[in-house]
């Protein structure tokens, strides 16, 4: 007798096996609950108040850039002379009349390492009161030896 006549065919099976995908799920569960604390670190800190909200930053056309060196003067790289300091106030002024006439200007703020944390906090507040939506930050990446 011929083989395949006397087993009958046995039909495709078209269900998927989870398991390996709920093992996999269950292993980076535990991982991300034991590295998750651990990336939380910081230094306690005493922060200024500040009469400002939360901003979000989003690409714009313009740029303005507020500086301040580490005596904490303030400089403005628009108008005649960038290289001359003005007053909060006159920043405040210049700053204020350039985003009310092109409103998607980024005003940003560039300030010396050395700068108390309290002047920069200031001039934000200041600019944020006088109508501008959004101030940003000028950073440097932290150079790594090799």
């Amino acid at each position: 007798m011929n083989k395949s006549k006397l087993m009958p065919r046995r039909k495709p099976v078209s269900e998927i096996n989870v398991v390996p995908y709920l093992d996999v799920m269950l292993v980076l569960l535990v991982v991300f609950m034991i590295t998750a604390p651990m990336l939380v670190q910081g230094v306690k800190v005493e922060l200024p108040d500040a009469d400002a909200k939360p901003i979000e930053l989003s690409q714009k056309d313009e740029m303005v850039i507020v500086s301040i060196d580490d005596k904490g003067t303030f400089y403005l790289n628009v108008g005649g002379d960038p290289k001359r300091p003005k007053s909060k106030e006159q920043v405040t002024d210049i700053v204020s009349k350039i985003v009310k006439e092109k409103p998607k200007t980024t005003v940003l703020i560039e300030g010396d390492s050395r700068v108390p944390y309290g002047v920069v906090v200031t001039i934000m507040a200041s600019l944020q009161k006088a109508g501008v939506p959004n101030v940003g930050l000028i950073t440097e990446s932290p150079v790594t030896e090799r």
